[in-house]
């Protein structure tokens, strides 16, 4: 099965960027999306079905043109969750559970903490409450992939400058502490467990300095699953040249 994850940061606008088109010849069986930032009628769902995505669950925030997910799937879920089942997240559209017959497929939108102090709270509030909830699906379901936009880099090989960035909202100790946590619970990162020494992958890059040119990104876009399922990992790349949004596609392909 291939799997996409991928942080469209507005569908409407991915769409006006050839995002349609893109989808058509990449051709995966499922695709995660972040920050889809429109209601599901407000998304171009008739030409997904025309693709042969016929399994399209959505799920956004309250408030209008912020955050939300999507699973976008040619492959029918014997069991969709739209939520963690807590309220102060699932308001915001952040997680989108989708159960298949080999895994459990987490589709998630973690805060940012980068506005300040109060949402780096929410940010680490979410964080501690999301290994719970992880906990809790594998112990039910077994084999659990997680993917979508951590808003973390785990280590400094995942940032430009690691440096000058040490105390910057994504890159903070506790943060990078708590994606090791999150591994040692029982994941792998799909993309690091094939390219241990691969430097300079990046899978967002800021709008500001022509960063993007630079290559002076981050690594905040992952694919994590449980360990047992690193036997049957085939793949696992960062599609850097695909253009639609300050973030690429992630792609792993699992058989």
């Amino acid at each position: 099965m291939k799997l996409i994850t991928y942080n469209v940061n507005g569908i409407r606008a991915a769409v006006k960027k050839g995002f349609l088109e893109w989808l058509a010849e990449e051709n995966p069986d499922v695709i995660c999306l972040q920050e889809v930032k429109a209601l599901e009628e407000q998304g171009p769902i008739e030409e997904l079905k025309a693709l042969g995505y016929h399994h399209i669950y959505w799920h956004s925030a309250e408030k209008k043109g912020y955050s939300g997910v999507a699973i976008i799937s040619k492959v029918e879920p014997k069991a969709v969750q739209f939520g963690q089942g807590i309220e102060l997240y699932d308001a915001e559209g952040r997680t989108l559970i989708a159960e298949f017959d080999d895994f459990t497929l987490v589709n998630t939108y973690f805060p940012s903490g980068s506005s300040g102090d109060e949402r780096q709270d929410f940010k680490m509030k979410f964080l501690a409450d999301y290994q719970v909830f992880i906990d809790e699906l594998k112990a039910e379901k077994g084999e659990v992939v997680v993917c979508g936009d951590f808003n973390i880099c785990h280590e400094a090989i995942d940032i430009h400058n690691p440096v000058r960035l040490k105390n910057t909202s994504g890159f903070l100790p506790e943060e990078r502490e708590w994606v090791t946590q999150f591994l040692s619970s029982g994941f792998i990162d799909c993309f690091r467990t094939l390219h241990k020494e691969e430097a300079d992958r990046y899978s967002w890059w800021s709008y500001r300095a022509g960063a993007r040119g630079k290559n002076l990104g981050w690594r905040i876009d992952y694919f994590m699953a449980t360990n047992k399922l690193e036997g049957v990992l085939k793949e696992s790349e960062i599609l850097s040249d695909v253009v639609h949004s300050d973030h690429c596609p992630v792609r792993v392909e699992l058989g």
